[in-house]
């Protein structure tokens, strides 16, 4: 290795302590230990751009154990990043500036991906990888490879604690993700302590099961080794590879070196100057030599000159195979003209599952969006998600459409994140929606990083029925309203699926949740157009009130809007005229003017009822303090659906009688 390699790995060094030391807050031990690692992938191995940070076939990094942020920022500064300036460095964990304390896209134009809660960066790879090998797969000529890039990633122990981490590398080592290729930082200690206190499993056996490659170096600061390992890897095209290099936590810190001290909290000036003098650093704070940033700025215009030459390479691309170009940057841009696009029709009167309605909608978009892929937690056949059309995606046959995630249902929510930040893809995973409490972690992740995921979820309440209370959802809705940033629809019929489906279209910046019975549902007798226009706007009138003068409204989702109709019919053989509300996603209704609000809900009537399988919290919002909630507020039970709606009151003589008892006749 050169001596300015060396050098570069001293100045990643210095400038994570500078860094953490101006803030006084960060976790110093990771970029310590693992420098080397970091710059054999950035000034080694990997094809970056630093001029051209979004160049789709750049080979892709996930700092998995994002902590170590300092350490990733520092790189970015050394290679030319225009995002990390030095006064980016000194501002550090600070309000507003492009240096967080974990790494954000959202942030930092140059970061793949946010790194979020331990574990989910191996996920995200994963999804990296696939994404790549499915483009590669439909896209890739002899004469020109389109989509030609490794993954990378580094992690920690703690990531390999995660059970996730064990859905997602099982999966690709199933699929034969070679292009996957994992650094684990090896240091013998966790945030507690030592390791050995609660983990002793032997990581590389581990993963040589789950069908990995699997490769040590002894010493992490051995940065020819790492390099010569990362080269290995690049070199096994059939199975991902996971590298464990043996590190030391705060390598250089006289006092906190090898210890959980060094984990994650500043040196203080003492040790850092330590460290420093061990280093043989005398470079005041933040000051890095031209010479050596002149040398690292190079490597990254070499990045940039391979950019130009693959921009250059897509033109002839596209003069060779414009058809194949032209639906490539469709499905990178996300152009979808919705209005060129067919959906199914459905008889008003009809009944349907929304489960089905999705998998009839799902099938007809797949066959007029390339780019539209998913899958399902080993629940396909119930969840209507199969693309009936379609191969499967195989390590044989990487051009598949349906993904066979198996019951990993976290793992499916972070890999589908991946494939969303990649690029070039539609995903969409589903499972049942009591199961979303496996996947939620990844559905968070989605809504952070502005990502226009598809989640579907079938058996939606108590409807369930036979499989009883460990199947049937109460809180999930309540709970997924509280998440920031997302569009959860619960489609009252067909007609409705339909909507929410082309609404999701629109969505670039939020992931999209879709809610469905197991049960079938009345076609609402209303005009597609009708519908289209209101579930756009989150709530709308489903059913008017059969005179001018109302006296009262009724708001109900998903399966118990038709029970809200039947209640409003009901109602009118008592003299009551009530109009019925389909709110299926008040996400989408809070974003409306007051004015669209005030129609859907008029401020001056009081006389509020709201209908919803599920728990009562959120509803009072809606409703008012006078108004009444049918709602569940206790885990659900055993029995055919019907009866479990009768028992827990959802029947049109319940619900008239709770309204005339709070409103009278």
């Amino acid at each position: 290795m050169l001596e300015q390699d060396k050098q570069a790995v001293t100045a990643l060094r210095a400038l994570s302590i500078d860094t953490i030391e101006k803030a006084n807050s960060g976790h110093p031990g990771m970029p310590l230990g693992a420098a080397a690692m970091g710059y054999a992938l950035f000034g080694k191995e990997m094809s970056i751009s630093p001029k051209n940070p979004h160049w789709m076939n750049r080979d892709r990094f996930v700092l998995a154990a994002g902590h170590g942020s300092a350490l990733l920022y520092s790189l970015m500064y050394l290679f030319g990043y225009e995002d990390v300036k030095l006064d980016e460095l000194k501002k550090f964990r600070q309000f507003g500036s492009k240096t967080p304390g974990h790494p954000e896209i959202t942030h930092t134009v140059g970061v793949d991906a946010t790194s979020g809660p331990l574990g989910q960066g191996i996920g995200t790879a994963t999804g990296f990888a696939l994404a790549e090998a499915h483009i590669g797969a439909k896209y890739n000529q002899e004469s020109f490879e389109l989509m030609n890039h490794y993954t990378f990633a580094i992690c920690g122990d703690g990531d390999l604690m995660e059970g996730v981490s064990g859905e997602v590398s099982s999966l690709a080592g199933h699929l034969g993700l070679g292009k996957l290729i994992v650094l684990y930082d090896s240091n013998d200690i966790s945030l507690d302590g030592n390791l050995s206190a609660s983990f002793s499993e032997d990581v590389r056996s581990r993963y040589a099961a789950y069908g990995w490659q699997t490769l040590l170096v002894d010493d992490g600061n051995d940065l020819e080794e790492i390099t010569k390992s990362i080269q290995e890897a690049k070199a096994e095209t059939t199975r991902p590879t996971i590298i464990e290099v043996k590190t030391t936590i705060g390598y250089g810190a006289p006092k906190k070196s090898g210890t959980s001290a060094s984990h994650g909290a500043p040196l203080g000036t003492e040790e850092s100057e330590a460290a420093k003098s061990f280093y043989g650093w005398k470079q005041a704070p933040f000051d890095i030599p031209e010479e050596l940033l002149s040398y690292t700025r190079k490597i990254g215009e070499r990045g940039d000159e391979q950019a130009f030459a693959w921009m250059k390479q897509f033109q002839r691309y596209q003069e060779k195979y414009p058809d194949l170009a032209e639906e490539f940057l469709e499905a990178v841009e996300g152009t979808v003209e919705i209005e060129q696009l067919t959906f199914p029709t459905y008889e008003p009167g009809s009944k349907v599952a929304t489960r089905s309605a999705s998998g009839d909608v799902l099938n007809a978009l797949s066959r007029q969006i390339p780019s539209l892929i998913g899958g399902s937690a080993d629940l396909a056949s119930s969840n209507k998600t199969a693309l009936i059309q379609f191969e499967n995606l195989s390590k044989e046959n990487y051009a598949g459409k349906n993904i066979w995630f198996g019951v990993r249902e976290f793992g499916m929510g972070t890999i589908l994140n991946g494939m969303m930040l990649h690029g070039g893809v539609q995903t969409f995973g589903s499972t049942f929606f009591v199961f979303s409490d496996y996947i939620r972690p990844a559905i968070r992740m989605s809504a952070l990083m502005n990502l226009p995921t598809w989640y579907v979820f079938t058996h939606d309440s108590i409807a369930v029925g036979e499989d009883g209370p460990t199947h049937e959802t109460i809180e999930h809705l309540a709970s997924f309203r509280a998440m920031p940033n997302i569009s959860m629809y619960r489609p009252a019929d067909a007609k409705e699926t339909i909507a929410a489906y082309a609404t999701a279209l629109t969505e670039k910046n939020k992931p999209s949740l879709f809610v469905l019975s197991r049960q079938d549902l009345p076609v609402l007798d209303l005009a597609q157009e009708t519908v289209n226009e209101g579930v756009a706007k989150g709530a709308y009138v489903v059913s008017e009130a059969s005179k001018k003068e109302e006296d009262g409204l009724i708001i109900a989702t998903g399966s118990e809007v038709s029970l809200a109709i039947a209640t409003q019919k009901a109602l009118e053989q008592k003299g009551i005229a009530v109009r019925v509300v389909s709110m299926l996603n008040s996400q989408r209704f809070e974003e409306q003017s007051k004015e669209y609000k005030a129609t859907i809900l008029p401020n001056s009537q009081k006389n509020r009822l709201s209908i919803e399988c599920g728990a009562s919290l959120g509803w009072q919002k809606y409703v008012g303090d006078n108004g009444v909630v049918v709602a569940i507020d206790t885990f659900g039970a055993s029995a055919p659906a019907d009866i479990l709606m009768q028992e827990f009151g959802f029947t049109p003589e319940n619900i008239v009688a709770q309204y005339v008892a709070a409103f009278g006749k």
